[in-house]
């Protein structure tokens, strides 16, 4: 297994816009130990350009996402600053291939998370705040047709993320896993869900990370983020596209979809 050659196809992809064929079906016997290792020297890659850690996302932690994919295991991807966009700012179409939009929790960290034996406790001791999030999920791969060693070692088909203003702590929610979401498409209805979609209690799947990434000496550092994890399905998109989530007492976030530019 070329390890080399499946990252640069993957970055390459993303470069030209133009994805690949699934990894899972031209490198047959291909791991989840190799497609991390593919994620990896991605994300090694592109800091090494320059490129900033932010944040960590999971994946696959709700039972909507792991059907929609016909995958039932959690994974987990970097977010760059390259990939954090602001909420005033919008969403340009231009920087992604086929992407999707889901809404969840974000956590902001004031002290270093590092596993194996990261409990609960350790996570609320941890972090700083939670707010609103989106988080934009594009697949290098032709037509989302992936297994899960092909989101993983597309990073976990991340792409973006836009954090909502409004900054909870953790003690002043009375119930993290009963957080009630409310999401509208251009003003109308769209979906609803509770936080207790993400592996019961979205403190649950920040311990998983934790300690799956520590596996790789990665610790979740002060200042980083983390995506908990979808709260319902990813919705497709296209230009001119607004959203709200509104999750009550954290708060909103609201992701317009830049209308695409006429090229002269």
């Amino acid at each position: 297994m070329n390890i080399q050659l499946l990252a640069e196809a993957l970055l390459e992809a993303e470069r030209t816009k133009q994805p690949i064929a699934p990894l899972t079906e031209t490198n047959e016997g291909i791991t989840a130990a190799d497609a991390y290792a593919v994620q990896l020297e991605q994300i090694r890659q592109k800091v090494d350009a320059g490129a900033t850690v932010k944040g960590l996302k999971i994946g696959l932690t709700s039972k909507a996402m792991q059907e929609m994919l016909n995958v039932y295991t959690p994974d987990y991807g970097f977010i760059l600053d390259t990939m954090v966009y602001d909420e005033v700012d919008g969403l340009p179409t231009e920087s992604f291939i086929q992407p999707k939009v889901e809404f969840e929790i974000a956590f902001v960290f004031n002290k270093e998370l590092k596993g194996p034996n990261v409990t609960v406790q350790d996570v609320i001791d941890a972090t700083d705040y939670v707010v609103p999030a989106v988080e934009v999920i594009d697949s290098r791969i032709e037509n989302w047709n992936i297994k899960f060693e092909d989101t993983v070692a597309d990073n976990g088909s991340s792409a973006g993320a836009i954090l909502g203003e409004k900054r909870t702590l953790l003690k002043e929610i009375e119930d993290i896993t009963n957080i009630p979401m409310i999401v509208k498409k251009n003003g109308e209805f769209l979906d609803e869900a509770t936080s207790s979609a993400v592996l019961g209690n979205p403190l649950n799947a920040v311990v998983w990370l934790a300690n799956e990434v520590s596996t790789y000496d990665i610790s979740i550092k002060p200042g980083m983020f983390v995506l908990s994890g979808a709260l319902s399905k990813a919705v497709p998109f296209e230009a001119g596209d607004e959203f709200e989530a509104d999750f009550g007492i954290l708060g909103k976030v609201s992701v317009n979809i830049l209308k695409e530019v006429v090229k002269k």
